[in-house]
């Protein structure tokens, strides 16, 4: 198939790999070429523009960073939406908001297109290794149709329900990780407090009933001080907001998310935005 991906960031770039390695045709669009070279040098086709992208492919992924992305890139000048082919899908794997997921769908239905709404979880990680979690919000007859692609890059592929519902999906994801997080950082701590080698600590707890992804896949590289991104800190915020917003809108009290939220700020503040999440532990050494 002609396959078009916007967006070539840290997780975008594998997914696109993944493509390729399926023998797919994949046309590419990313602000920062740079970015894209090993994709280029593996067989992407790098173009100048959404529009590009739109009128030459059958499927559009896009992994872009904020809603305000988003809507560029399918309701600009040159955006998606003014120049795909009729019958053409498009999957917005941004995290984004649920009522820009549903505008898109209805402007896309106008137009004789098909749109999914399909976050992911996972991280680099995930991506890297073909197995992130999908939450898909849209027409399921589309859903089934695009599957056999998102099975290229995910292992936990699940079609939630109607355009917007993929993205609430992922605020109830964001919600979970936020305070988790919290937790994987306060755990560390009182375990340098003790005493305790922080290594052999994980190998007691990450099976257990306080197993996580996060205790598993963030809590070594707090422990290693290493906190190079497979998810920005600044994407994190944008998520929570999105998620605080949500839930203010139906006067819902979330505190766990408040807190977190707060603190990833305040890391924001100190220099830290484009940093792993990982480095919350930073919050509690200062």
């Amino acid at each position: 198939m002609k396959l078009g991906f916007i967006g070539t960031g840290v997780m975008g770039n594998s997914l696109v790999k993944h493509l390729l390695d399926h023998e797919h045709e994949v046309s590419i669009y990313t602000r920062t070429a740079k970015k894209a070279e090993n994709l280029v040098e593996a067989g992407a086709i790098l173009v100048d523009s959404p529009k590009q992208v739109a009128e030459n492919c059958e499927v559009i992924f896009t992994m872009v960073g904020y809603p305000s992305d988003v809507e560029e890139v399918y309701f600009g000048d040159k955006g998606i939406l003014q120049h795909a082919k009729s019958g053409s899908v498009l999957v917005d794997m941004t995290t984004s908001k649920p009522q820009l997921a549903q505008r898109i769908f209805e402007a896309a239905a106008e137009k004789g297109l098909h749109a999914l709404d399909a976050p992911v979880s996972g991280g680099d990680i995930g991506a890297r290794n073909g197995v992130l979690s999908i939450m898909v919000g849209g027409e399921k007859d589309i859903f089934k149709q695009i599957s056999p692609i998102l099975n290229l890059f995910g292992e936990n592929i699940v079609f939630q329900g109607p355009a917007g519902s993929g993205q609430h999906t992922k605020m109830c994801n964001q919600i979970t990780i936020a305070s988790n997080m919290v937790g994987v950082c306060e755990s560390l701590i009182y375990a340098k407090k003790a005493g305790l080698d922080p290594e052999r600590v994980l190998r007691s707890i990450s099976t257990g009933a306080a197993g996580s992804w996060s205790l598993s896949n963030l809590a070594p590289k707090m422990i290693n001080e290493d906190f190079r991104p497979g998810f920005y800190i600044k994407h994190f915020i944008k998520d929570m907001k999105i998620a605080a917003e949500e839930a203010e809108s139906w006067g819902l009290e979330l505190p766990g998310l408040k807190l977190s939220l707060k603190m990833y700020e305040q890391l924001a503040a100190q220099g830290y935005e484009d940093k792993g999440t990982q480095t919350l532990i930073r919050h509690y050494e200062a």
